[in-house]
């Protein structure tokens, strides 16, 4: 679901532009958690091409009741991003909403979302049963896979590359729609999330090389990928890397199957 206000609105017919366009919220689902509490899922549509924007949490990009912050992000990539973060909500949320609104370059949008039986999504196994593929930040684990990320915290200086490593195991099946172009069994993308300054990756879309470890079961593709982030201000960052199987981001649509994974680092001054 992607509603916007008027004022955001980009009419069909009208030319993409590479700046000075409008983000709107995207609201995913919901799915129910194991202890009994829901979690409603969103991503983003960056009308931009090529303008990627920071937008703190705030009067401009707030979610409502119970914010302004519920773990959104702050930096906005161009184009459409699929199920970047979740918000937990308990077993008795019944018919409230969360409203996530957003103002960028002037055009505010808003984009609500409930439990509406409508919305409920099966983001941990596809009809065919293709499930989302496992992250570890060690290759002894733990390991996770859907959108609800994994977690780890570091440390690190600014101008100086930071080494990060993931582990990934899928169960290598085939979705049902075959993607234009063949994918391999994981691929990464890692991308700022938060942060006061901006985040170099070495590749942002590091390679999954085969490897060995103990990985969970069910799981035939195993492999690690490397990369480095080199950060140009000091502060408190988040770092987002999301790890999609042969559906393809967004899952072809069908809202599985993917992993989301965070890093959340203090990058002190340089010594």
């Amino acid at each position: 679901m992607i509603a916007v206000s008027a004022r955001g609105e980009q009419l069909p017919m009208e030319p993409a532009h590479n700046s000075g366009q409008s983000i709107t919220g995207a609201y995913e689902g919901w799915f129910k958690n194991p202890d009994g509490s829901f979690s409603l899922f969103f991503g983003y549509y960056n009308r931009n091409l090529k303008q990627e924007m920071d937008i703190p949490v705030g009067p401009e990009n707030r979610i409502d009741p119970g914010g302004p912050d519920r773990g959104q992000p702050t930096h906005f990539l161009p184009n459409r991003q699929w199920g970047m973060f979740t918000i937990t909500v308990p077993a008795n949320f019944g018919k409230e909403k969360l409203t996530w609104t957003l103002v960028a370059n002037g055009q505010a949008t808003m984009i609500p979302g409930s439990l509406d039986p409508l919305w409920e999504v099966s983001p941990f196994i596809e009809a065919s049963g293709n499930t989302p593929p496992f992250v570890g930040f060690s290759d002894k684990g733990p390991f996770q896979q859907g959108p609800r990320p994994i977690i780890t915290a570091l440390e690190a200086n600014v101008g100086e590359p930071l080494p990060l490593s993931l582990w990934a195991a899928d169960d290598n099946k085939q979705p049902p729609i075959t993607p234009r172009f063949k994918l391999p069994p994981v691929f990464l993308t890692w991308s700022k999330f938060r942060g006061p300054g901006a985040v170099t990756f070495s590749k942002d879309r590091p390679p999954v090389e085969p490897a060995e470890f103990e990985a969970p079961p069910d799981t035939t593709f195993h492999g690690k990928a490397t990369t480095t982030a080199t950060f140009s201000e000091p502060g408190d960052y988040t770092l987002l890397v999301t790890a999609n199987d042969s559906s393809g981001p967004g899952g072809g649509g069908f809202q599985c199957c993917w992993t989301n994974a965070q890093v959340k680092l203090t990058v002190r001054p340089k010594p």
